[in-house]
């Protein structure tokens, strides 16, 4: 029996999605894995499932599994390509979309332009919900943790964007040690349910450079929380405006972030590839 999908992207960071409420597509880790095979599947950075949600004042809930076929609880990219995929597919005509999702829920907002705008909530930093487990690590007047490694010690801004991120500065983002660190940082034990490795190099106040090392993933072309969680980190250490475009190897980001109390809004491009099926017993 084949499953109908749709390949989708956010700058570059790409996702195959199934509509789960007209259909069941049966999704275990090994079928998502050899479904995101690049060789031998469709090939994506994550799995995105629509489904109906139990809860009245929600539109959707939003599944979101990686590439190594682990579920995860947040992806900004996504968010806005989940849009995009229930106003294309006819699911819902409203412009404004409440989201469940397993890291909270989230609205998004289809805009004239045709960019999506999504809140994206606060952002978390108490350990305990991030999760991060400091205990022992030394911490800075600006709130950055230092982070040993096998062989070097780097100072990292650890948040939750619905998901975990470590954000650290560079001087140059081209050169940053983005694969040689990142898979150390996402496996480091003081973060039990792993962490996506950000590298920031600050060009000016309203102007970053950002490259993400995702859990499950490597590093992907764009990341939305990462996008989110590196302006956030940013405007804690005092470098950064209220509003900041985010340069990523796929393309640009808008984020904006007033401060402590406030959401973190997340503006971007959402596109459709193409629209397939396929035998997902044949994976």
């Amino acid at each position: 029996m084949t499953t109908r999908f749709t390949k989708m992207h956010g700058l570059g960071n790409d996702f195959v999605v199934f509509n789960a409420i007209h259909q069941y597509p049966y999704l275990d880790p090994v079928r998502i894995k050899r479904l995101a095979d690049r060789h031998r599947g469709v090939g994506c950075d994550q799995v995105l499932l629509v489904e109906a949600s139990d809860r009245p004042q929600m539109d959707f809930r939003y599944r979101i599994f990686n590439a190594d076929g682990g579920e995860v609880e947040q992806c900004g990219n996504g968010l806005r390509c989940f849009a995009r995929f229930v106003h294309e597919q006819g699911l819902t005509d409203k412009s404004e979309i409440h989201v469940e999702t397993l890291g909270g829920d989230a609205v998004a907002y289809l805009e004239d332009d045709g960019l999506v705008k999504v809140d994206m909530g606060e952002p978390e930093f108490e350990p305990a919900r991030i999760p991060f487990e400091p205990s022992g690590m030394r911490q800075n007047d600006f709130g950055e943790y230092e982070l040993e490694l096998v062989n070097e010690t780097v100072l990292v801004s650890v948040l939750s964007m619905g998901n975990p991120h470590a954000i650290q500065q560079v001087q140059d983002i081209e050169q940053a040690p983005v694969t040689n660190q990142g898979i150390f940082i996402q496996n480091h034990r003081c973060f039990p349910k792993k962490v996506n490795a950000g590298f920031m190099q600050v060009l000016d106040r309203e102007l970053i450079a950002v490259r993400v090392y995702e859990r499950g993933v490597g590093e992907t072309l764009a990341c939305g929380t990462g996008a989110c969680a590196a302006v956030v980190a940013g405007r804690q250490l005092g470098l950064l405006d209220e509003c900041v475009k985010v340069c990523l190897p796929g393309g640009q980001l808008e984020v904006r972030w007033q401060g402590a109390g406030n959401s973190v809004w997340l503006t971007g491009p959402a596109s459709t590839v193409f629209e397939g099926s396929i035998n997902l017993d044949s994976l």
